[in-house]
């Protein structure tokens, strides 16, 4: 298995992140962060190792879900701990992350991690680290269930005599557009979409089908619900 810690001497200069194989091989130090980025039942075998190689109060940013601030002090002791919570879409700069602090976390380690964070698209932070699970349940789960919506939202354009490709582009465009200007707007939603249905006209008539006794709103209601008690689960 491989780990990477952030180096300021680079082996690759346009990601300043130098590899190794082991907390043996580790160059530099102390260092000024630990970031926890291994699978949550790894934390207890994997991170006590690297422990020397960062400074007795420096933070440590944890990635690894479920994995409640209380679990993570057991390994790295009494220091500050951030839990962050990215989303899919960070690997492209459209993420959003969820953050929560320890009560050791210092202004200075809150705002490097605020700056981490914004590289990789926006940032919630939350007051209780209960919430942080809630948004994993919305926004860490949210990708999979905007991709299942879009896989059915593909077949149904596919019902109708599109192509595979034609059905890609006509979803996923559609999406994005509605996104962006929803995104780009402070409307309430509800008024966005009463804006384009027309009195029985076609968005009408398809907008009953699809939620007109509010079966989408229960089925959403009953996804993030799933996720947010997996995530308690998890801890």
């Amino acid at each position: 298995m491989t780990y990477s810690v952030v180096d300021p001497v680079a082996t690759f200069p346009d990601s300043r992140v130098k590899m190794f194989k082991s907390a043996d091989d580790v160059e530099g130090g102390p260092f000024d962060l630990l970031v926890i980025a291994v699978k949550p039942q790894m934390i207890g075998d994997v991170i006590p190792d690297y422990l020397k190689h960062v400074r007795d109060d420096a933070p440590a940013l944890s990635i690894a879900a479920g994995v409640s601030c209380e679990r993570l002090e057991t390994v790295v002791g009494a220091r500050p701990v951030i839990r962050v919570m990215p989303n899919l879409p960070a690997s492209i700069g459209k993420g959003v992350s969820g953050l929560y602090f320890n009560d050791k976390t210092p202004d200075s380690a809150k705002e490097t991690a605020r700056q981490m964070m914004k590289a990789a698209g926006s940032v919630v932070e939350v007051d209780k680290e209960d919430d942080l699970d809630k948004v994993t349940a919305i926004a860490g789960s949210g990708p999979g269930y905007v991709f299942e919506i879009a896989r059915a939202y593909m077949e149904a354009a596919k019902e109708l005599g599109f192509e595979e490709a034609q059905a890609r582009k006509l979803v996923l465009d559609t999406i994005a557009g509605t996104v962006e200007m929803a995104a780009g707007s402070t409307d309430d939603l509800a008024d966005m979409r009463n804006a384009v249905t027309s009195k029985a006209g076609t968005t009408e008539a398809g907008l009953k089908a699809l939620n007109g006794t509010g079966d989408l709103s229960r089925l959403l209601i009953g996804a993030t619900q799933a996720a947010y008690k997996r995530a308690i689960e998890l801890r």
